[in-house]
This record gives C-alpha cells, structure tokens and sequence, in this order.
C-alpha cells in the first residue's frame, strides 16, 4: 500500500509559486496498477520522486506499507566512475541481495559485452538506460515506479527480455507510471488518475480518465 494523506508541494521559481500538490490524498492499493496522466511541466516527476522518497513533501505524510522502487531511469544510487560490475554489486549490498546473483542478472539483461566491465561514464544515453532496468528488474519491490513508459532502448533483444521479465513481474507486483501519454497506460494499468491543479482525481478506468485529461489539455 502507498497512501497520501494530506501532502502538499510546491516549488517558487522564480516569478512565481508552481504548485505540484495542494492537500492531495490517495491511495493506490497492491494489485492495482495505476496509471497518472499529467500534461508536461505540471510536476510528474516530482510527484512519482516523492513515491519513492526521494522528495519530501512541504506538508502532510506519505505512508509506505510496502517496497518501492525507485523511479525507472533514476541514476542517483549509482558512480559513474565505477564499471556497471562493480555498481550493481555495491546496489546489491545496499538492498541485502547476493551480489553474485546482480551481476549475473544484469550482465545477461543489459547485453553490453565487454562495456559491462567498464565505467558507467562511457556509457551512451542507451546504454545506461539499459542498465538503469537491469537493476530495477533484478531488484525484489512490491510496487514499480515508471517515469514517462518504458525505455525506449535501441536494442530489439533487451526489449524481449526486458519484457517479458517485467510482464512476469506484473503477475506478483503493481506499476505506478506518470506519463503526458495516455497510450502509454493502456497496456499495463488497471486504474487512471488525472492530475489537475494540485489534486490527484481518480478513476477506475482510464477511459474515465482520459475525458478530464482531454478537456484539461485542450482547455
């Protein structure tokens, strides 16, 4: 379970205060997949940094009754001076799991031959993005966060596998993905919720969803 109770963000940039959320509380429950649509530069991610506690809040509590990932494509825990060998066995350690079994997990997924051995900073934007899954699929969480789809790799072999690992993942786990597409739910959420001046508004579908979005975007 991930609840929000009462939280409040904001950001001043400059000329004005930009809002991200104001009093909002949901809940999204295990097994329920939920998809957030939310027009560029209204605070997406922000809001799924703040899931996975990242962010804190200005106001209000965020409650974490089960393990959350951090987002897709979030870097942060990783040195890009060391070799994708020696990062995945360090995040290994740091989340109590057998370095042996990471390492080998990701040198299979990524696919990156001899560059899996080397530093992360001679990566290609690709390449880390491959890496940055690797991870997050080798990792154990109840819920998944995903910023704006899924990596858009180059690679039709990691795409398979990567797929396929994550569809079974899906069986046992739920996905929080934010996201300016709704087409980008449609394939692995349940529920949809819009976000809209501050407030999270809710929908059991994402049809229902996609009504309030149309109007806010077109409006």
């Amino acid at each position: 379970m991930l609840e929000f109770a009462e939280v409040s963000k904001s950001f001043w940039t400059g000329t004005q205060r930009k809002v991200i959320l104001d009093r909002a509380s949901f809940r999204v429950e295990l097994g329920n997949s939920l998809g957030i649509l939310a027009p560029n530069g209204t605070g997406k991610t922000t809001l799924i940094n703040m899931m996975s506690g990242l962010e804190k809040p200005d106001e209000g509590t965020i409650r974490r009754g089960c393990r959350i990932s951090f987002p897709l494509g979030f870097m942060g825990g990783t040195d890009s001076t060391l070799s994708a060998v020696e990062n995945s066995r360090f995040i290994a350690r740091l989340y109590g799991l057998d370095p042996d079994y990471v390492e080998a997990f990701c040198r299979w997924l990524c696919g990156l031959e001899e560059y899996f051995d080397m530093p992360l900073g001679t990566y290609s934007s690709g390449m880390k993005q491959r890496f940055s899954f690797a991870l997050l699929l080798a990792l154990d969480f109840d819920i998944y966060l995903i910023d704006e789809g899924m990596p858009g790799a180059t690679d039709a072999e990691f795409n398979r596998k990567a797929g396929e690992i994550l569809r079974q993942r899906l069986e046992k786990a739920t996905v929080i993905i934010v996201s300016h597409q709704p087409a980008t739910l449609e394939r692995l959420c349940k529920s949809a919720a819009v976000l809209k001046n501050g407030q999270l508004h809710m929908f059991d579908s994402l049809e229902e969803a996609r009504v309030l979005y149309d109007y806010q975007t077109q409006g």
